[in-house]
């Protein structure tokens, strides 16, 4: 009974303003919800404004913290440099970033139009790069560190078998996710002298109400997942508050992967 308190008084992140890009997508707000549970202040950066605001409402009303939303759009990164300014207004400081968004268009490996491939890479890859650079100022001053979402393929390649008539996850999403890994260590070795800390999370499975619709899909993923189903975007969500709070204070450079077993065999 007595390690309830003390777990909680461990992972409590009151007082931490954590600004997340992507906030409102499918895993992104489950751990906008993981990180308002343990009383984090959040700063909503994304591209679709209303679904930020009901979310920015939901969290305040159920746990209590402060939270503003900021539109942001991968294509304007510049854009970025007024929303940190104001975010820093609005909360005093900034503790942690959180690179949950992306964007990319579906290509594959026989798909050849530049235009298309920049946006991949532009969305997922330079998009966390350039986030990650614009807050180092803010972050030396609260030793504060940044969270990249990685994903399973960034380590594997997808498997074409278990597709069928599903798009298999465009080429720019897995050649991003690898290389935001490897900044996720660069950037891990180059920031510690500020005691700025950097990781990774890498989910595997975790489809989509829409493509979970897709039965035979699903159960082939399933197949391919030694715990025999699919990830729950909540399960993600404690890593993140564990990797933000001061309790993995020497844990940096790291890859966490979240995906049932996928990579192992």
């Amino acid at each position: 009974m007595l390690l309830i308190p003390i777990i909680g008084k461990m992972f409590n992140l009151k007082n931490k303003t954590i600004v997340i890009t992507g906030a409102s997508g499918h895993i992104g707000k489950e751990i906008c919800n993981s990180l308002a549970k343990a009383n984090a202040n959040i700063a909503i950066l994304t591209h679709n404004y209303t679904k930020g605001i009901q979310l920015s409402k939901k969290l305040i009303k159920q746990y209590n913290i402060k939270s503003s939303v900021y539109n942001f759009n991968f294509n304007d990164l510049d854009s970025l440099d007024n929303i940190l300014l104001k975010v820093c207004k609005d909360f005093k400081y900034i503790n942690c970033l959180v690179n949950c968004g992306y964007y990319t268009s579906q290509n594959d490996i026989k798909y050849t139009n530049l235009k298309v491939l920049n946006e991949g890479i532009h969305g997922t890859l330079l998009s966390t790069i350039v986030s990650s650079q614009k807050i180092i100022k803010y972050l030396k001053k609260t030793k504060g560190n940044i969270i990249n979402i990685g994903s399973m393929y960034g380590v594997v390649s997808p498997d074409p078998k278990i597709y069928m008539n599903q798009p298999i996850n465009p080429l720019t999403y897995s050649i991003s996710k690898s290389a935001i890994i490897h900044f996720t260590k660069y950037a891990a070795a180059n920031l510690a002298k500020y005691n700025i800390r950097v990781n990774s999370i890498s989910p595997g499975a975790f489809p989509s109400i829409k493509v979970q619709k897709n039965k035979k899909f699903i159960s082939n993923l399933k197949k391919k997942i030694p715990l025999g189903r699919i990830g729950n975007p909540k399960e993600i969500g404690g890593s993140v508050v564990f990797l933000a709070s001061d309790e993995s204070s020497y844990i940096t450079g790291h890859n966490l992967i979240i995906d049932g077993g996928w990579t192992i065999i």
